[in-house]
């Protein structure tokens, strides 16, 4: 059965509301109900920002299903338990009580470690809505959830599908130039590599893009560095989704919940 409700957290800081705000068109794109979760010491200091974030969700959508509760505890512990069956949990980059800057990096990256489901961090100053279209990230076969839910999101919003394939080839040992182009050893290493690379994406794409005839979808294989690649594309896009492996976010998740233009998906893999 499909989660019926997406998670935010909030502390009443600009960059929690606009996560808010985030978090309420994602749950009234899914016909789901939102949960506003505020991670504090104290219970009696929640209510008035509690109250305040329920007012402005109902505003935003007045038949959106809106519950809130503060919850005694850090908010990587508070947050990562109330993700256990939410569709999206929602945090900003910064806020979140009483952290900052490099603190504030923290809990992203340990909500991209400890989260159950997918994790929005709302990042850059794009509007939650609009044409612009979704971004994916695609390594390999294992990024399938990542991947799916890239195109229920692009069907979502109306949007189309950029994928953005990363493949590193291995350095290939200084050639002679040859007359012929693209005929040495290594240079025809490389073209198959690449071909083969190229493959990788369209068979993984294959099924997603019948489930989903119409979104439409352009793929592009790059031969850089996949952290790169992904964040130059991210000035253009709504939202980049990638897959994330459990217990340890790599390089291009770090790259992209510090530097990313636009809001992060992190969808962890099996």
């Amino acid at each position: 059965m499909t989660p019926q409700y997406v998670v935010v957290g909030a502390d009443g800081s600009l960059n929690a509301v606009r996560a808010l705000d985030w978090a309420s068109d994602e749950a009234a794109r899914r016909e789901a109900a939102l949960r506003i979760v505020y991670a504090v010491p104290d219970r009696d200091e929640a209510a008035p920002v509690l109250g305040a974030a329920v007012a402005r969700a109902h505003a935003r959508h007045p038949r959106l299903r809106v519950a809130s509760k503060p919850v005694t505890g850090g908010p990587v512990a508070v947050l990562a338990r109330e993700s256990e069956g939410a569709a999206l949990t929602v945090i900003g980059t910064r806020g979140l009580g009483p952290v900052s800057g490099l603190l504030a990096r923290s809990v992203s990256l340990g909500l991209a470690v400890h989260a159950a489901g997918p994790l929005l961090v709302v990042r850059g100053d794009h509007p939650c809505d609009g044409e612009r279209r979704v971004l994916l990230g695609l390594e390999s076969d294992e990024d399938a959830e990542a991947a799916a839910y890239a195109f229920a999101e692009a069907r979502r919003r109306g949007v189309g599908l950029d994928v953005v394939h990363c493949w590193t080839h291995r350095h290939i040992t200084p050639e002679l130039p040859s007359p012929i182009p693209a005929t040495s050893p290594g240079q025809r290493e490389l073209a198959v590599t690449g071909r083969s690379e190229g493959a990788v994406a369209r068979f993984s794409l294959a099924g997603l893009k019948e489930r989903f005839p119409t979104i439409d979808v352009e793929t592009r294989t790059v031969r850089t560095g996949p952290a790169r690649a992904l964040l130059d594309a991210t000035a253009d896009a709504a939202v980049v989704v990638i897959g994330t492996r459990r217990r340890r976010p790599g390089p291009v998740a770090h790259t992209l919940l510090h530097r990313s233009h636009c809001p992060v998906v992190l969808v962890p893999t099996r």
